[in-house]
């Protein structure tokens, strides 16, 4: 048994809720990470975990290991990272948190490039649409969509989101097409779930007019690009970032709606990492890496030649 990774593997379980999850966050195997924690259970002598069918808990025991397996691991990584602040050489583990559509629409592409130029450098990364706490979770650095960074990390902003309300052209020719943001009451909506304003929107106009409407949502999606599938299938009005939807426009899939009207806050697409004296040279590389590559947001529609 590879005890530190036993131990990685235990505190991915614990974190991430269940087995299952924590698969994605190792990249192990279920019966791996099953067996992982079985056989440090079977070392220590303890049971860890209480299982059910249902849920995961903690012993008491399981409780006091996982909080000195945390403090462990993360001054295993703080050595590594000194380490590298000492030779200036870019290595290690990268952990990295990002949220689920846009890691997959548009950060996916990117991983391969920029592990081609630090071969030194792992990656491990953590799509989810939850706050997660940088430091409490052991994380290096998060991308995070907000019109606010978090005021306890350093925030580089790397690009900035519209949101676009669409529909598309089979949808308009059944239903009519709004021209003012109130008449959108009258459209069923696809909604994302995790929305902070729910159904009441904010609308803002070039020449200074605002106006709040509250629209009739004929289902919520927590994700995205589902909501997207389904604007694009007919089935209703989106309100999604430009990220998601504008290839779709580009392509006459989708049609932008309310000419000369804004959606919503202004977001910004931010790269975090802990407040820290001395960056670890991993994190830098990431941080110029994205800065680089959103200098012109690969979603903007590119100028016709």
């Amino acid at each position: 048994m590879d005890k530190l990774q036993a131990m990685e593997t235990f505190v991915a379980v614990v974190e991430s809720g269940s087995f299952v999850s924590a698969v994605e966050v190792t990249g192990l195997s279920k019966p791996a990470v099953s067996r992982q924690v079985s056989e440090l259970e079977q070392f220590l002598g303890i049971r860890l975990l209480h299982r059910t069918t249902r849920r995961l808990s903690l012993t008491d025991e399981g409780r006091l290991y996982f909080s000195r397996c945390k403090e462990l691991l993360g001054a295993i990584q703080d050595v590594e990272s000194e380490v590298g602040l000492h030779s200036d050489q870019a290595c290690g583990r990268l952990r990295i948190a990002a949220p689920q559509d846009f890691g997959v629409e548009q950060l996916a592409p990117l991983w391969g490039l920029f592990t081609e130029r630090h071969p030194l450098i792992t990656l491990n990364i953590t799509l989810s649409d939850r706050t997660i706490d940088l430091v409490e979770e052991g994380y290096d650095m998060a991308i995070r969509i907000s019109a606010l960074g978090d005021s306890r990390m350093v925030a580089r902003p790397l690009a900035s989101v519209r949101l676009i309300a669409c529909a598309s052209p089979a949808f308009l020719a059944k239903h009519g097409t709004p021209q003012f943001p109130p008449e959108l009451r009258d459209y069923p909506f696809i909604s994302y779930s995790y929305q902070s304003n729910g159904d009441e929107w904010l609308f803002r106009h070039v020449d200074g007019d605002s106006c709040s409407v509250r629209v009739r949502s004929a289902v919520y999606v927590n994700n995205g690009v589902t909501c997207r599938e389904m604007a694009k299938a007919g089935q209703g009005i989106a309100i999604q970032p430009d990220f998601i939807v504008n290839a779709a426009i580009q392509s006459g899939e989708l049609v932008e709606l309310l000419e000369g009207w804004s959606t919503g806050e202004k977001l910004v697409v931010h790269t975090l990492y802990p407040t820290r004296n001395h960056l670890p040279p991993k994190v830098q590389r990431m941080r110029d890496f994205l800065v680089e590559q959103f200098k012109v947001p690969p979603w903007c529609p590119r100028p016709a030649a």
